[in-house]
């Protein structure tokens, strides 16, 4: 039902009279509570609640005398800015980015509310909607890793490929984003302890997002990303909490992560020049994460992300380790009849009775250990590629004195 004539507010009238709630008068009129409570504070305004009900004809004459100022049209204070927020919603901007940009450049005084009805009415449809469930402070983080585009390169000086990381915590909505250029395990486990490190600590368990990711991807069928990122959690203390393929409930906190950085940070911007590159590009992020992204009032909280950060959740996330996560690289090589594994381009001994076995071997930027059943059969300082590290105790001891005699660099 809609209020469109005097019966229908005489309809109305009779429920309100007989002491309905605002609930109640919803369900049985079809409006809204909010409409409800507007007739009803009118009614009451008007002592139309006891007593006899006037005539209709002066029912009507009071309804309209009351709605005559509402009814005056308005021009939205986004009209001004018509060609602007076109462009901008072209260009991939949400209602939030567009209003920051608008106040940033423009000079705009108006609400956020107006800038959604504004691109609201533009386009025919309700702007983006989503339902959280919310967590306590230190409780969550979501991590988002996903394509950002194009952007120049300093060290190989070309544009490439790049790739987003984004770390939100859940209860305060505060972020950690930057950008690099490949997808391997050990950019993976640095983002994270560089998230940790922005934060100052880390929430008790991290949902991962966004199957499209080869990482994330790797995360959850890859058993040797599977060994890095489970050693990371456990030297950090964070539970790996997976976010699937159709399970939106799992989902939320990010704001859908590269998508909201997206459309919110990069769009507009460009990063493919020399001058204008993705340590830019990062740099930047981070000044829109503290500056814009944290000072903005949030969709769902109504309050700051940096705001609730510094005085509620900082204090709950879990302490940073003593030390920091030295990365780890685990890969499984065959230990060929030379008794030596290959490990990124470098060659380490393992004992000959496992010759011809495929073996588990863990890297750090210090050690190599290889491991048979679970268990570790050798162990060797970290060389650069090309070098070989030997443990003679690993060689058939026919062999012995012929290598030592030929080869004494890494022998021992």
């Amino acid at each position: 039902m809609r209020i469109t004539t005097v019966f229908d507010i005489r309809e109305l009238l009779r429920h309100l009279r007989q002491g309905e709630s605002n609930r109640a008068i919803r369900d049985a009129l079809g409006l809204s509570r909010n409409t409800v409570a507007k007739y009803r504070a009118w009614a009451e305004e008007q002592s139309l609640l006891t007593g006899p009900l006037p005539p209709l004809a002066e029912i009507d004459a009071r309804l309209k005398a009351a709605q005559a100022p509402a009814l005056k049209q308005t021009t939205s204070k986004v009209e001004p800015h018509r060609v602007i927020v076109e462009d901008l919603r072209r260009r991939g901007l949400e209602c939030q980015a567009i209003y920051q940009r608008l106040c940033d450049d423009r000079r705009y005084d108006g609400s956020y509310s107006a800038v959604w009805r504004f691109v609201a009415k533009l386009e025919g449809q309700t702007p983006e909607v989503t339902v959280r469930v919310e967590v306590g402070p230190g409780e969550e983080g979501q991590v988002d890793f996903g394509y950002a585009g194009r952007m120049y390169d300093p060290q190989q000086q070309k544009v490439r490929k790049a790739w987003a990381f984004v770390m939100t915590l859940s209860h305060s909505r505060h972020q950690y984003v930057d950008f690099v250029f490949d997808q391997t395990v050990s950019t993976w486990t640095s983002l994270h302890r560089q998230a940790f490190e922005f934060f100052g600590g880390l929430p008790k368990k991290l949902k991962i997002d966004n199957l499209k990711a080869a990482i994330v991807k790797a995360c959850f069928e890859d058993p040797q990303v599977q060994r890095a990122y489970r050693e990371c959690a456990e030297h950090y203390g964070f539970l790996i909490s997976p976010c699937r393929v159709a399970t939106p409930q799992h989902k939320g906190k990010v704001e859908n992560g590269v998508h909201y950085l997206k459309r919110n940070f990069l769009a507009g911007r460009d990063y493919t020049a020399p001058q204008h590159n993705v340590r830019h590009a990062s740099q930047d992020a981070l000044t829109w994460v503290r500056q814009t992204a944290g000072l903005r009032k949030h969709g769902t909280t109504k309050q700051q992300p940096v705001l609730v950060f510094n005085t509620v959740e900082q204090a709950a996330l879990l302490s940073l380790p003593a030390t920091p996560f030295d990365i780890v690289l685990w890969k499984e090589a065959k230990l060929h009849r030379d008794c030596y594994i290959v490990f990124e381009g470098a060659y380490y001994s393992a004992p000959y009775r496992f010759v011809g076995q495929t073996l588990w071997v863990r890297g750090t930027s210090k050690s190599v250990e290889i491991q048979a059943n679970f268990e570790r059969i050798a162990i060797h300082s970290r060389v650069p590629a090309g070098q070989r590290q030997t443990a003679l105790s690993h060689l058939p001891p026919q062999k012995v004195d012929g290598l030592t005699l030929m080869s004494p660099l890494g022998l021992y």
